[in-house]
């Protein structure tokens, strides 16, 4: 078949046509059908009209060949006489476009086409006078030949038509659905009407990112994609004139090419967009929330709108550590983690253009993506904060209380803010002991400490730089916040740092004279000892309190004694001037 054989420019004497002309509307339910349009032969004269043999028809035909439809087909042409072709699209390597049943096809070709189903394989056997007639064409056609097209079937449209668009399968929650002027990403497979692939992104392993309804994409792929939510599936499919109409495009998509797009929209924003934030989970009694300057710990997932995960710090079994409102992570977190409780959980939606943008993070973040946080604040403190110290018991008539240098015992709790117990007393034989000031402990806790009655109970807030700091140390997370819970056992008030005894209150006028208890002008140290002992249980002297009293007493007489004969004469007496007897050791 010569291409141009079929266009209505030729002269009318070469498109013979029948005087009984009519509509005929095939069946697809036949597998395989030869029929005849009026009488095919008188008895054993010529075909009297067009004779159909639908060898090959497809299961599923959602659609049959009309009137004033246009079709696009692959054929080839050959007389009925001896087989011989005189044309083929296939030699030309393009198929043929026309409209149907309105004279621009011979008058045969225009009844043979109907009914037929893309994919639909036909033998459409053209008598003469409906073909070329007497005079046939071109020196192409002789006259009065019978002509036989084997037709495949690839693309069918009316120019009345939509773009149609199936639903594959929709999430159950939509919040949202793309509109015009969005920034979508989207994977799609890319099929012509004939089920032959053109394109994919799944085969690039990338998504076809754009904005939608501006003119950017193809008149009815900018329509077809207003109205999708975010993991939702649907069948797109494109008549010619609002695709590539007759340029096409490129190699993959002929002219006049019906487009089926079966299309999974993974993102979707709007330039306007902010930050959102969805509260999950809010502790009870949240007083204070953070703000610009705080540093913050927390963990986190990371994904994408479809749900993908791209990161995540529990896998890495660490927080994430910053300083909020500072510039220190994308602009969209910096703003999403203020106002925010200890112990808070939220989801968090950050545009792209408060992200990473167009190029993303190579080989982790792709260009213009969506990111959801959920979110979950282990603690955050300022790094003015002072120890926090909430009292929780506070016993009746409560007069010594804990200072520098006072030996104590004590119960406590070691935790995170989300409660993660890091050490306990209770794992050991005793409650814990230090001497207050002597830089035992950290210093958050020794603050903590300080002003306790025995009995009174605390919880104690520690920010990091009053305890571990950013190194942390074993079993604390670097910058963590603690809370220590506090029971004060036990208090013995102490002595200052360098000294082993001192007195309550004035020192003897004559000291080698209260510590010769016998008077026979020596003191060894059993009298020695004697005399501190009954300061002590009188109330007038302190030993220092932690160490065993008969070690300090004997360090002490050990200092007096200067000549070491065991005993203490009264020119080796050394009273300090704060009436303090020294640790010269």
């Amino acid at each position: 078949m010569v291409a141009t054989n079929f266009s209505t420019k030729k002269p009318p004497t070469l498109g013979v046509r029948c005087s009984s002309h009519f509509t005929l509307h095939l069946s697809t339910k036949c597998l395989k059908l030869l029929f005849f349009v009026h009488a095919a032969r008188c008895g054993s004269g010529p075909l009297v009209d067009v004779v159909v043999d639908r060898y090959d028809i497809p299961k599923v035909c959602p659609r049959e060949v009309q009137t004033e439809d246009f079709v696009r087909y692959h054929f080839n042409g050959t007389f009925y006489e001896d087989g011989k072709q005189f044309d083929s699209s296939y030699d030309r390597g393009k198929a043929f476009i026309s409209q149907v049943g309105l004279g621009r096809l011979i008058t045969g070709m225009d009844r043979g086409l109907q009914g037929m189903c893309v994919n639909e394989r036909r033998r459409i056997t053209v008598p003469p006078h409906l073909a070329y007639g007497s005079i046939g064409t071109g020196g192409v056609i002789p006259p009065d030949a019978t002509l036989v097209y084997d037709v495949l079937l690839l693309d069918m449209w009316n120019a009345e038509d939509k773009i149609q668009i199936r639903t594959i399968s929709k999430p159950a929650s939509c919040s949202r659905t793309s509109a015009a002027s969005d920034f979508i990403r989207y994977h799609y497979n890319g099929t012509l009407l004939s089920g032959e692939t053109f394109n994919s992104t799944y085969s690039r392993n990338s998504t076809y990112d754009t904005y939608v309804g501006q003119g950017d994409l193809i008149k009815g792929l900018d329509e077809g994609l207003l109205g999708m939510c975010v993991g939702e599936r649907r069948i797109i499919i494109i008549p010619p004139f609002l695709a590539y109409g007759e340029s096409g495009y490129g190699s993959k998509v002929p002219p006049q090419a019906t487009l089926v797009l079966e299309v999974l929209l993974v993102d979707v924003f709007n330039p306007n967009d902010n930050v959102t934030s969805e509260v999950k989970e809010v502790p009870k009694g949240c007083t204070r929330r953070t703000v610009t300057g705080d540093y913050i710990r927390y963990h986190y997932n990371g994904t994408f709108h479809d749900g993908t995960a791209f990161d995540s710090s529990y896998q890495r079994n660490s927080t994430y550590n910053t300083y909020i409102g500072m510039g220190y992570v994308i602009r969209g977190m910096d703003k999403a983690l203020q106002g925010l409780c200890t112990g808070e959980k939220r989801r968090i939606v950050i545009p792209p253009h408060m992200a990473y943008g167009e190029e993303g993070v190579k080989n982790l973040i792709p260009g213009s993506a969506v990111l959801i946080f959920d979110i979950h604040v282990i603690d955050f403190h300022n790094p003015n904060d002072p120890v926090e110290i909430r009292v929780t018991r506070k016993p009746p008539g409560c007069n010594a209380t804990s200072e520098a240098d006072d030996w104590i015992q004590y119960r406590y709790n070691c935790s995170l803010m989300d409660g993660t117990l890091l050490y306990s007393s209770d794992q050991y034989h005793s409650p814990s002991v230090t001497t207050l000031g002597a830089g035992k402990v950290i210093l958050g806790l020794e603050e903590g400490l300080k002003g306790m009655c025995v009995g009174e109970r605390r919880e104690v807030v520690v920010p990091p730089h009053w305890a571990h700091g950013e190194n942390g140390a074993a079993g604390v997370p670097s910058s963590a916040v603690l809370l220590f819970e506090l029971e004060l056992v036990e208090l013995q008030k102490g002595v200052p740092e360098g000294f082993m005894f001192v007195w309550t209150g004035d020192a003897p006028d004559s000291l080698f004279g209260a510590l010769d208890l016998n008077g026979d002008k020596e003191v060894p140290l059993a009298e020695f000892s004697e005399f501190i002992r009954l300061q002590v249980k009188e109330g007038k002297g302190r030993l220092r309190p932690g160490v065993d009293a008969d070690d300090v007493i004997k360090n002490m007489f050990d200092n007096q004694d200067q000549n070491k004969d065991g005993k203490i004469t009264e020119d080796e007496v050394m009273l300090q001037e704060d009436q303090a007897v020294r640790d010269e050791l």
